[in-house]
């Protein structure tokens, strides 16, 4: 008769590895119940841990949120603004590789899942929008914005306002995240977040173009 080795207790594990669990743990309840209807206890619960073994770690609910906003989301800002921040000559190849990031980001379920949490909940918690603003958005689109200008400014694309074209080049990610995880209105095959972004640098980059005859 063989013997089972008993698992190794939750509380045992390595420490380095505990907030991952928790986080893991948070996120599949935010995306079930809504961040709203989550307490700390059910993440404990989820993650097996005690309620305190998770203050270690995150002293809120809002907390884990930003750790998973850190986790998730942060990274792709800074790879985004560390190409953008110094670079100088045609935006475009910059905005693609950008995009194109972006896409293959959202096309993993826990980073979409966390992008469709910040959607959701930032409208009604002015904590959570500070959060993203500050964690994403205050060094993302202004580095953009000035990737856009010395483009306008270098003759590589046409005079245009940089701060409402960075608007543009964000806002149809952001709408058919909503058209599709809101409101369940996908193209055929599913999200195709790939075709989509294709077929955005197609529209953006025409509308960047310098005119006929107009050389840098």
């Amino acid at each position: 008769m063989t013997t089972k080795t008993p698992r190794e207790p939750k509380f045992r594990r390595r420490a380095e590895a505990r907030p991952d669990e928790v986080l893991d743990a948070a996120l599949s309840l935010f995306t079930e119940k809504g961040y709203a209807r989550t307490t700390v206890d059910q993440v404990a619960k989820r993650a097996g841990f005690s309620k305190g073994t998770v203050y270690l770690y995150f002293t809120s609910k809002e907390a884990i949120l930003e750790g998973l906003v850190r986790r998730t989301i942060e990274p792709i800002a800074k790879a985004a603004f560390e190409t953008m921040r110094d670079y100088r000559g045609d935006p475009r190849p910059v905005l693609a590789q950008f995009l194109r990031a972006l896409a293959r980001a959202l096309a993993t379920p826990k980073t979409r899942a966390v992008a469709m949490i910040i959607l959701q909940e930032a409208p009604v918690a002015p904590n959570i929008a500070a959060l993203y603003r500050t964690a994403v958005l205050e060094r993302m689109l202004p580095a953009m914005i000035a990737l856009l200008a010395q483009g306008v400014a270098g003759g590589h694309i046409r005079t245009i306002d940089p701060e409402l074209t960075a608007r543009s080049v964000i806002g149809p990610v952001i709408a058919h995240l909503l058209l599709s995880e809101t409101f369940s209105i996908r193209p055929e095959g599913g999200l195709q977040m790939d075709r989509l972004i294709e077929n955005h640098l197609t529209l953006l980059f025409a509308g960047l173009e310098l005119p006929v005859g107009e050389t840098p």
